[in-house]
């Protein structure tokens, strides 16, 4: 349980980190976004899970 905690804690993290130092950034992808289609965006968010499980079974194991 720690583990997931302590998961979630570093995603707070990161995405306060985007806020505080890019807001500008932030709101050019997040206008960017409806024209991406919709294929890239799902094969993009697999790969980044399927890169997160690869990383933690590394470490892990």
């Amino acid at each position: 349980m720690s583990d997931l905690i302590t998961g979630f804690a570093f995603f707070l993290i990161i995405e306060g980190l985007v806020y505080a130092l890019a807001p500008h950034f932030l709101v050019a992808m997040a206008k960017l976004l409806p024209e991406i289609p919709e294929q890239h965006l799902r094969f993009s968010g697999l790969a980044a899970v399927a890169l997160g499980v690869a990383i933690v079974w590394m470490m892990r194991g």
